[in-house]
């Protein structure tokens, strides 16, 4: 009788697992040329920002409507909608606002630039001796009936000027010189009238978009380099001048060292996270909005998220600002033009950074410095300004060559269609 060589045998696959295995490779392989094929459309930009940005609102509105819910009942006569309805009323005012953005061409879009340079700058002037001091920042500004936020304003009108700026320029950004005149100076004075009011968060913003504006016209490295310790060592002085900040600092790390005192908001931010769990407790569930948690509809609605949508609700609010970084980074890439290339990134780094550190300060990986989650957090001062700079980009992203001819050759089928019939 013939025995089979064992090192045969082993080393021999069995006819069923070799076409399953292969199965799998051909399945994998055909889903991400799939992928591959759909990300280098012309339109893909365009469609991911637009998609991605809607759904951020409508997560921020079910969001605002369940956080504030307590609190609305509390200081508006037992109606637990009115926040939300507030929110809803700068929704429905911002998206024909954004739309307008995003049709507006770029000549008109330049035009307007300077004023609004000029206009934020004197709001940021007005709020640094005239503003309303909320939890010890002076950043509000009383405009008849309404209160604005002049910062969030500002934030727009700075990267539109600074893109305008670097664009007329871009043949002579080799020299340093054009690269910090007159952006640099600019940028600094609207960050000393925030500072001037204690507003340390917004100063902070604005410096992430000096330093990313500086990067992507290719800022030398050693000067970029000292940029970023100027502006580490001016947010330290700062903290260490204000003895709330040195507390603030002190504990963002583990605020159950003084969870009574420091830690409380973000103590309460982390217990809401985990009590959250995979799935989350339901919209409406939570219970850390029960007055434990401090602005659980504005700069904390990041854990009340967490606590009721639980970790699958975080990572798609996480995956929802990595889709509108990568796709605007695509449009800035792509394009030829150095403002659209400019206002984009600034609008990236703005937006998104601004995310990341509202994101991090809910996590405890940051100190709390009142810096709201773009989108979702309640506040129309800084949901318009927001939503005309994704307005431009999305703008921006349909006006590219291909782009433009694909939503052109869209429109032709479309026309074709309805003669036929």
């Amino acid at each position: 009788m013939t025995t089979a060589n064992p090192e045969e045998t082993a080393g021999t696959s069995s006819p069923e697992r070799l076409p399953l295995r292969a199965s799998s490779a051909s399945w994998l392989n055909h889903r991400l040329s799939t992928l591959q094929e759909a990300l280098e459309r012309p339109l893909t930009s365009y469609y991911l920002l637009l998609g991605a940005s809607a759904l951020l609102l409508v997560i921020g509105l079910i969001m605002v409507m369940s956080a504030s819910s307590v609190y609305a009942y509390q200081h508006y006569n037992g109606d637990s909608y009115a926040v939300v309805k507030k929110q809803l009323m700068w929704v429905l005012l911002g998206l024909p606002v954004a739309y307008l953005a995003s049709r507006m061409s770029q000549r008109w879009i330049r035009r307007l630039v300077w004023p609004a340079y000029v206009l934020s700058l004197g709001l940021l002037l007005m709020t640094a001796f005239m503003g309303i001091s909320v939890y010890g920042n002076k950043n509000w500004l009383a405009l008849g009936p309404i209160q604005i936020q002049p910062s969030e304003i500002a934030k727009l009108a700075l990267v539109l000027w600074a893109g305008h700026i670097y664009a007329l320029k871009e043949r002579r950004l080799r020299s340093v010189h054009h690269m910090v005149m007159p952006v640099v100076p600019g940028l600094l004075l609207a960050t000393a009238l925030v500072l001037v009011g204690h507003d340390l968060g917004t100063a902070l913003v604005f410096g992430a978009i000096l330093l990313g504006l500086l990067w992507v016209v290719g800022f030398p490295s050693k000067w970029f380099t000292i940029a970023l310790l100027v502006v580490s060592s001016v947010a330290l002085f700062f903290v260490g001048i204000s003895h709330e900040r040195q507390v603030r600092i002190a504990n963002f790390l583990n605020p159950f060292n003084d969870f009574q005192g420091a830690g409380w908001q973000a103590g309460h931010g982390l217990y809401a996270l985990s009590s959250g769990g995979w799935f989350g407790e339901g919209i409406g569930a939570s219970r850390q909005k029960w007055g434990q948690l401090p602005e659980a509809h504005t700069d904390f609605i990041f854990a009340v998220l967490g606590e009721e949508l639980g970790l699958v609700g975080t990572l798609l609010v996480i995956g929802l600002f990595v889709v509108l970084a990568y796709a605007a980074l695509r449009v800035a890439r792509q394009t030829a033009d150095p403002f659209v290339r400019y206002v984009t990134f600034g609008v990236v780094v703005w937006l998104v950074g601004q995310a990341v550190i509202n994101i991090g300060m809910v996590l405890a990986f940051l100190p709390v410095i009142g810096i709201p989650l773009p989108l979702v957090s309640y506040g129309g001062s800084a949901l318009l300004p927001s939503l005309v700079a994704l307005g431009l980009v999305i703008g921006f992203a349909r006006r590219e060559p291909e782009a433009a001819e694909a939503l052109a050759q869209r429109k032709r089928s479309r026309s074709a269609g309805i003669s036929a019939r």
